[in-house]
């Protein structure tokens, strides 16, 4: 049986070679061979990620059993990882069903009691041979069960701070994106600067970049179209994320993208065809759409395709 990457490995490469590994998040069979499909294709390593609301809609044992046939079917390299763990049980429990990466987001918290919860972690989860994903800074937004309605930008300094005290594996950083569809009112930025000092100081610990959904807007305009209503949905644009991965980042993490290529297909699909009701016709052209999505964002974004 073909076993998962390791995808510390995976994003040290990408560190050394300027480019970005994508972790894209899933919660059925549908979006997770989308995925796999798209990296196999694009020749691209690929994270796959799960977010606590994911883990409980899929099932964690169905997902275990359905991520080693997957793997059978791909020879990209493939990382299995838990997307923001809020506490020690539920980070545990995914490494004991399989998991090779877990991140723990004790983002929120006091910096001393994040520093305790994240090196319990990887206490944990470097016995085990699993890599550990630490966070610090606030990104505002709603996606899953993660919300705030703050945004603190990472301080350079504590993040040599904190990777020192808790042996994280890659930090996640707030340089300006947020979670969700609607990430921005203004005009879109990131603090590129403060993403250059960090990988400064710690030029060989991958840098992860959360909410950077780019929310394309031909998407929101064939959900509206369709009957759905996101108007004002906006992501950070492909060049803003682009700048990012030349500049440090060495993972980019998706979910609203695929969200919103999921929904306007769907949409647009039963419209068009009012007399179809067979699941397996409109979840093959949501398929389809997303493996497309996904192989442009690794080529033309991440920079990751031929990769492998």
């Amino acid at each position: 049986m073909k076993r998962l990457y390791n995808e510390y490995e995976m994003l040290l490469k990408a560190k050394r070679e300027k480019y970005a590994v994508g972790a894209f998040n899933f919660s059925s069979i549908e979006i997770m061979r989308a995925i796999v499909d798209g990296a196999t294709e694009a020749r691209s390593p690929v994270i796959l990620a799960l977010s606590e609301g994911g883990l409980k809609y899929a099932e964690p044992h169905y997902i275990k059993h359905i991520v080693n046939g997957v793997l059978e079917m791909t020879d990209a390299p493939v990382a299995l990882h838990l997307d923001h763990g809020k506490d020690f049980e539920i980070v545990r429990s995914v490494i004991d069903l399989g998991f090779n990466s877990v991140m723990i987001d004790g983002s929120s918290l006091p910096y001393d009691d994040n520093v305790a919860l994240t090196k319990k972690v990887v206490d944990y989860a470097h016995k085990k041979g699993v890599v550990v994903e630490g966070e610090l800074g606030v990104l505002a937004g709603v996606e899953d069960d993660v919300s705030s309605d703050i945004h603190r930008y990472t301080d350079p300094e504590q993040a040599v701070d904190f990777v020192n005290k808790t042996g994280v594996d890659s930090l996640a950083i707030a340089i300006g994106t947020s979670h969700g569809a609607y990430k921005f009112s203004g005009e879109p930025k990131l603090e590129l600067d403060i993403l250059r000092n960090i990988n400064d100081l710690m030029p060989n610990l991958p840098l992860v970049l959360h909410g950077a959904s780019s929310v394309p807007q031909y998407l929101v305009e064939t959900i509206n179209q369709f009957g759905g209503d996101v108007s004002g949905a906006r992501g950070v644009p492909e060049k803003l994320i682009a700048e990012a991965c030349a500049n440090g980042i060495s993972k980019v993490n998706c979910d609203t993208d695929l969200r919103m290529v999921f929904t306007a297909t769907i949409r647009k699909f039963l419209v068009e065809n009012p007399t179809v009701f067979d699941p397996r016709k409109y979840l093959q052209a949501c398929k389809d759409a997303m493996r497309e999505f996904v192989i442009d964002k690794m080529t033309n974004v991440l920079c990751s395709a031929g990769k492998m």
